[in-house]
């Protein structure tokens, strides 16, 4: 019985393999994690620059993100490793929005009759087409495009360029014309709809190795598991009972496996799985979104107003202050969601863009030094009526877990999350009754 338990592989340490791992090791089912990356984490993973602690990508949480959460506290995420603030989003200058302690949705409601930077009648709008949204409990008879959907509901003026399409930006790293409304519409009634809580703005504290991967190393270890960094598993063939799993220096099986990679790199370990053949249909189908993350090192006295803050006018769009929350001073994070001439600049040009428009905004001086990462193909396109491929596969014991399945989010932690949660579910649901008898 223990040598069937252990033969469950999970391929990628990422947050979805991760999820997915010490899902199960919480149930006592010990399974073995391969990562091909030498720290875990996948697109969400800490870093080391000039000495300097950063990340690989800028991503925060919102209070909605309740497995990511329940997760990070299961593996023992110390409590302080995030700061949790109230919904409040500002660009300087041009629009700030806060929600007060009021019960959800009136939180919301409020903020929005009392934001500035905003014509009244924009701001009308706006309650009415949130509270049109949630009687019809955000859901659309027919998808559509954001851009659309904001249209129909008059807000393409400035409450659209200064709030809902940063927000899409932000949540589906896929521009409004192209986005999906409805997902755009999971994110708001999960952040909006329930608990005023929900819409709290979590920043990690921590590096994002730190945040939860490393805690859910020691997890997984702790419940009998093995977690494999610098692993690549290079293919999976299947015989009469067995996934054998092909890496170098010689082969592994194992009765159940969890594919957790990102849908480019599962396109070719699926190759030989003629019965994935549904799955890799819908891959094919994909494209894919860029984000650009631009960190600027300032003198140690340079401060923003507050931990994160919104651009207008440029190409920034958000900068955050790592200095307010990871003990960095004068290190600036600027992020660039979706595609845009900029993806295509050296890494010089598109720093001295970004530090001018920071100059305008925030009067900075020069920055000591900068660092660039553009990942071309950060997110799947979250587009309109799009197909994504459910966990279970045609293949018995086989599954996919991964921000790109199929699931109410976009591509973010949460979504990567869920999606490893529910393969193990999968997973346990075949290897319970065995426990059991």
């Amino acid at each position: 019985m223990a040598e069937k338990l252990k033969r469950v592989a999970i391929i990628g340490g990422g947050y979805a393999g991760l999820a997915a791992a010490v899902t199960l090791a919480q149930q006592n089912i010990p399974v073995t994690l391969f990562e091909a990356g030498k720290t875990l984490g996948g697109r969400a993973r800490g870093m080391s620059y000039r000495g300097v602690s950063m990340d690989n990508g800028q991503h925060i949480l919102l209070g909605a993100y309740r497995e990511t959460l329940r997760l990070m506290a299961l593996a023992g995420t110390r409590h302080d490793a995030v700061l949790r603030l109230p919904l409040a989003l500002s660009i300087p200058g041009h629009f700030a929005l806060k929600t007060p302690a009021l019960p959800a949705p009136l939180h919301l409601v409020s903020g929005l009759l009392l934001a500035r930077g905003l014509p009244l009648g924009e701001r009308l709008a706006a309650i009415r087409f949130a509270v049109s949204l949630r009687l019809k409990n955000f859901r659309l008879p027919q998808d559509t495009s954001v851009a659309s959907l904001l249209a129909l509901y008059h807000q393409e003026g400035e409450i659209g360029r200064l709030l809902w399409e940063p927000l899409c930006l932000a949540a589906l790293n896929t521009p409004i014309e192209q986005a999906s409304a409805q997902v755009f519409l999971n994110v708001l009634r999960d952040s909006f709809s329930r608990a005023r809580s929900d819409s709290d703005v979590v920043l990690p504290r921590a590096d994002l190795s730190a945040l939860f991967p490393l805690a859910a190393g020691e997890f997984i270890c702790k419940h009998g598991g093995r977690v494999l960094t610098g692993s690549r598993i290079r293919s999976i063939e299947r015989d009469d009972e067995n996934f054998i799993l092909g890496r170098e220096g010689g082969t592994e099986n194992f009765s159940h496996v969890i594919c957790a990679t990102a849908p480019q790199h599962a396109l070719t370990l699926l190759s030989g799985l003629p019965e994935t053949a549904p799955a890799i249909k819908m891959l094919n189908g994909f494209a894919y979104q860029p984000i650009a993350t631009i960190y600027l090192q300032y003198p140690h006295d340079t401060r923003l107003p507050a931990p994160m803050l919104g651009l207008t006018g440029g190409f920034a769009q958000w900068v955050f202050d790592r200095g307010h929350t990871h003990g960095t001073p004068g290190l600036l994070a600027v992020v660039i969601s979706a595609e845009g001439e900029h993806q295509d600049w050296p890494a010089e040009q598109l720093a001295g863009k970004i530090h001018l428009e920071l100059q305008r905004a925030f009067a900075l001086p020069p920055p000591l030094w900068h660092k660039a990462i553009i990942e071309r193909r950060a997110t799947f396109a979250c587009t309109v009526g799009l197909k994504r491929p459910p966990q279970a596969t045609g293949l018995k014991n086989f599954y996919l877990a991964g921000d790109y399945t199929a699931g109410d989010y976009p591509a973010t932690i949460e979504g990567a999350v869920r999606s490893g949660a529910k393969a193990a579910a999968l997973i346990s649901a075949t290897i319970n009754p065995v426990i059991s008898s």
